[in-house]
């Protein structure tokens, strides 16, 4: 039987929740290696100046219920400050050989400690000293100043690593333990439009609310989504 999140067109009668779809289109981006990254996302903060910003991040977890999903960083970044002094923020997919697009608009918070530490024991030993030893969005005076510090760095962690980072040194890979200022933003959407490539520019497109109320640091209470088709 055909998975219905995958149909060419959305339904007459518009789903009750968007996320299923949403997670329907991101696994089967991934699993047809639709681009080398296909869970690559923009996510668009806003700080206190007013200036919005836009970067790619990669979605490393999705959540349709209760309905959130998960990008990892430096909470000393430029985007975790925004986040910081403003929490609203927006996301967007697209996968132009699907002809699928998802956007999405929302409140990021910091994720739980015990899901960021889980996470950061999963990747490889070079980015978990990259993130030891890299101050992201900081100003950097050479790129060789750079390996230096992550090289100088990794050797406190009782890492002794190659000139060019790419080999450890030895046979002891020894536990690297997350550091505090890296780890993930939970991205709680309370507007998902989905957008559908359609012969003639006849897009399908529609766009699903819900609300908000804060629960604790990492959570939400989610209402019930609401839908309304949009011309293309």
């Amino acid at each position: 039987m055909s998975n219905p999140y995958l149909a060419a067109r959305l339904p007459d009668q518009l789903p009750n929740d968007p996320m299923h779809w949403v997670l329907a289109w991101l696994t089967q981006a991934e699993e047809q290696v639709v681009r080398r990254n296909a869970n690559a996302m923009a996510i668009i903060t806003c700080g206190n100046d007013t200036r919005p910003a836009a970067r790619m991040v990669l979605c490393k977890d999705f959540q349709a219920d209760p309905g959130y999903l998960v990008f990892y960083t430096n909470y000393k970044s430029d985007k975790a400050r925004q986040i910081q002094e403003n929490p609203n923020v927006a996301v967007l997919f697209h996968w132009d050989q699907l002809g699928r697009q998802a956007r999405m608009e929302g409140q990021a918070v910091r994720s739980p400690d015990a899901e960021s530490d889980a996470y950061f024991a999963t990747r490889d030993w070079g980015s978990q000293i990259g993130a030891w030893g890299s101050d992201q969005s900081a100003p950097l005076e050479s790129r060789n100043a750079l390996f230096a510090q992550v090289s100088k760095r990794a050797l406190k962690l009782g890492v002794n690593v190659a000139k060019n980072l790419g080999s450890i040194i030895g046979s002891d890979h020894p536990v690297i333990p997350r550091p505090a200022h890296w780890g993930g933003f939970r991205v709680w959407p309370s507007q998902v439009e989905l957008w559908i490539e359609g012969k003639d520019r006849i897009h399908d497109r529609a766009r699903w609310q819900r609300s908000l109320q804060r629960q604790d640091d990492d959570s939400f209470i989610v209402g019930e989504w609401s839908g309304i088709r949009l011309q293309p």
